[in-house]
Formats: C-alpha cells, sequence, structure tokens
C-alpha cells in the first residue's frame, strides 16, 4: 500500500487549499449576513453562486466522480482534497460541486440512470444548474433498518405511484432541488432485500408536497439547502423513472452509501485539523493564572490526544480509499464501515476539546466549532447509526 499523493493530487490540493483560505474562508462572514439578510429564503446565496463560478474556472469542479463526467479521480486520489474542504463544511464543498446529497444522487444517476435518465437530470447536476434530494428516511418507522420502510411504490399501467411520508430529505427545502430520489417498496412480498426500489420524482410532480423544514440543534442549515419533511400523495411518474428495475433500491442504496460514507469522514478530517488550527491560535494568545494555555499541561494533552487521533484515523481512511479504488466498494465494507464509526466520534471529541478550549465562546456563535459539532455529531446517524456498523463489524470480525 502507497498513500503516497501523486502528481496531480499534489497539485489539485494545493490549488484546493488555496481556494479556500483566499476565497472561501474570507466568505464566511458574507454568507451569514447574506442569510441574515433573507431569513426566508432556501435557495443558494449569492456569495455560494459566486464561489461556484470561480471554482470551476479554476478547475476546482466535480472532483469528486470518476470518469468523464466527472475530473477522473480516484478515492485516494479525491481524499486530502475532500479533506480541505472540511475546513469549511458550510461553503467548499458546494462551492466544487462536491456537497451531499447531489455527489450521491449523481453517482447513482452515472451509475445507474438510464441515458435518458442522465439526460434529463445528471446533466443540470453536474452543471450545478439545479439540486437534488435523497428520500430514503421515515419519521414512521425504525430507519436502521432500510428494509422498514413504509413507502409504496404501486405500478399502474404506464407509470409508478408513489405514497408515503419521508424527512431529513437533505436540500428538499431548497426550490432549486428539481429531482428528487425516492426509496420505496414495490413488492412487500418479496425477500427483504427485494422489495425495494428507487424512483425518479420531479418536485413540480402534483401530490409532492414539501412539509417542513427541520433543524439540527437548532441549526437551520440553509446554507445546504435544509432538511426537509416531505409527502408523496399518490404521486404518478411515468414507469420510465424507475432506477435499474424492480426490487434493485437496496443494491442502489448500498452502492450509493459506500462513497458517502468515506467522503463524510475525508471532510470530517478538515473540520478537525480546522478546529486543532483554532485551538493553537487561542492557546497562544489567552493567559489563565499566569501563563498561557499553550503552557497548561492538560491543554498540551488535549492537543496530543486529538493530533494522534488525527494522524490514526486518517491512515484508516487513506487504506479505505486505496481498497475502494483497488478491490472495490464491497471488498472494503469492513473498513468503510471501521472509518465510519470512528472518524465522527473521534473528531466529535477533538471539537469538544476545542469548544472547552475557548469556553462560553466556544458554544456560540462567534466562532465555528458550535455548528461544526452539530455537523459531526449528525454523522453518527447519518447513512447508518453507529450501532447498525458496529453489530455488522463484529459479527463479522468473529467469523474470521
Amino acid at each position: 500500500m502507497d498513500f503516497a499523493p501523486d502528481a496531480r493530487t499534489r497539485e489539485l490540493s494545493e490549488r484546493a487549499r488555496a481556494f479556500v483560505d483566499e476565497h472561501v474562508l474570507p466568505a464566511e462572514p458574507v454568507l451569514e449576513q447574506q442569510l441574515a439578510d433573507a431569513p426566508g429564503e432556501w435557495s443558494f446565496r449569492p456569495i455560494l453562486r459566486e464561489l461556484q463560478q470561480e471554482a470551476r474556472a479554476q478547475g476546482l469542479w466535480n472532483l469528486f466522480l470518476p470518469g468523464e463526467e466527472g475530473a477522473g479521480l480516484s478515492q485516494l486520489q479525491y481524499a486530502p482534497i475532500a479533506e480541505i474542504t472540511g475546513w469549511s463544511p458550510k461553503l467548499a464543498p458546494t462551492a466544487f460541486n462536491c456537497n451531499a446529497p447531489d455527489t450521491g444522487n449523481m453517482e447513482v444517476l452515472h451509475d445507474f440512470g438510464t441515458p435518458a435518465q442522465k439526460g434529463d437530470w445528471l446533466e443540470l447536476l453536474l452543471r450545478g444548474e439545479i439540486r437534488s434530494a435523497f428520500c430514503m428516511t421515515e419519521p414512521d418507522v425504525a430507519s436502521s433498518d432500510a428494509t422498514n420502510i413504509g413507502t409504496r411504490i404501486e405500478r399502474d399501467g404506464d407509470h409508478y405511484v408513489v405514497t408515503g411520508r419521508k424527512w431529513w430529505s437533505t436540500g428538499a427545502m431548497n426550490p432549486d432541488a428539481k429531482i428528487f430520489i425516492v426509496m420505496g417498496k414495490t413488492d412487500p412480498e418479496a425477500d427483504r432485500h427485494r422489495q425495494q426500489s428507487m424512483i425518479l420524482v420531479p418536485r413540480d410532480t402534483p401530490g409532492v408536497h414539501v412539509v417542513r423544514p427541520l433543524s439540527v440543534f437548532g441549526y437551520d442549515d440553509r446554507d445546504h439547502g435544509g432538511h426537509a419533511e416531505v409527502v408523496f400523495d399518490g404521486v404518478r411518474v411515468p414507469a420510465t423513472n424507475i432506477l435499474v428495475g424492480e426490487g434493485e433500491g437496496f443494491a442502489i442504496a448500498q452502492a450509493r452509501l459506500g462513497p458517502g460514507r468515506i467522503h463524510h469522514c475525508m471532510r470530517a478530517l478538515g473540520m478537525a485539523e480546522r478546529a486543532l488550527s483554532l485551538v493553537r491560535e487561542r492557546a497562544g494568545s489567552r493567559t489563565a493564572f499566569g501563563r498561557t494555555l499553550a503552557e497548561q499541561g492538560v491543554v498540551r494533552e488535549w492537543v496530543a490526544e486529538s493530533r494522534i487521533q488525527l494522524e490514526a484515523l486518517r491512515l484508516l481512511v487513506l487504506k479505505t480509499a486505496w481498497l475502494m479504488d483497488t478491490v472495490g466498494n464491497r471488498q472494503a465494507m469492513t473498513e468503510i464501515q471501521a472509518i465510519k464509526i470512528a472518524v465522527p466520534r473521534a473528531v466529535q471529541q477533538i471539537l469538544d476539546r476545542a469548544i472547552q478550549l475557548f469556553g462560553g465562546a466556544g458554544v456560540s456563535g462567534d466562532t465555528p466549532l458550535a455548528a461544526l459539532w452539530a455537523g459531526v455529531r449528525t454523522l453518527r446517524l447519518a447513512d447508518g447509526p453507529d450501532e447498525v456498523h458496529l453489530n455488522s463489524l463484529g459479527r463479522a470480525e468473529l467469523r474470521r
């Protein structure tokens, strides 16, 4: 295994780092002001569109997607760049058109869509002209078990009729989210992993109701287009909108979530690095009991523990990326589950230490730490809760 970045990775990483430092981080207060100026708006703020235009002009666009449609990067090549975007999760991933859930939805359309489906939706997403939402989680069932899903997708002649209720559909509050990928059951009597299907539902289809926004520890995440509860009330879409075919939904979901999980972990490492950079600045400039915080033994221990966690987990993320590139996502499942558990949990600890160091400022909106903590805490639920992955990983280990 060789995790050393190649020439292209180094070059793109340097450009991404410069873009984040020179354009993205200075734009954070601009975004906050634009959000405050239009509290009822869910579409992207003007600063995001400006950053997207500049990033695309610099070739920092669709870096997550392999193949001709994207930058052609492997997971290993993309890892350091994704980490850099984690320094500003509100702005950088969107600026590079590498933001969830659009990334996963583009991958689904890229890997499983028909030429017509790609022409209708993938091209627009790749150009950043529209957004999308992924509608899988439901409020009425334990969605940690995806086979519980109750939404129905029923065939009616040349159409399917979609009926059900979803929530935590990220991006759906944004009116530019023109297409929803919906997971539901087409055959409740089939094998438990063959009951589900995925179908494309345009936002403006009669019967689609975006009910309300959801908040995360009080944050509405308007910079991402929010998280919505969505009701599908007898929504009729053409039968050609089905992805692959009936019964393929669970397999598509597993294929989609693998890259999504590692990309979340890559960005989370960047969040932790930013927290440590803030800690270093604070510890060197703040005095308590006659000494700077940097001279306090407990602070040094916090920083050391954080650095150890970061370096170890970065290596595991890189190993996972290398395995996904060389033997495929299925063969890398153990490592994907391991980082999905370990990275958000450790980054949450790193952010918690940083918040403790900053005191009252750490829990306020005056630093990005509280928002970063809320975001990474959510990752312990998104794409499967820790306990599900721990159970699966433990079962696999005991079978070795």
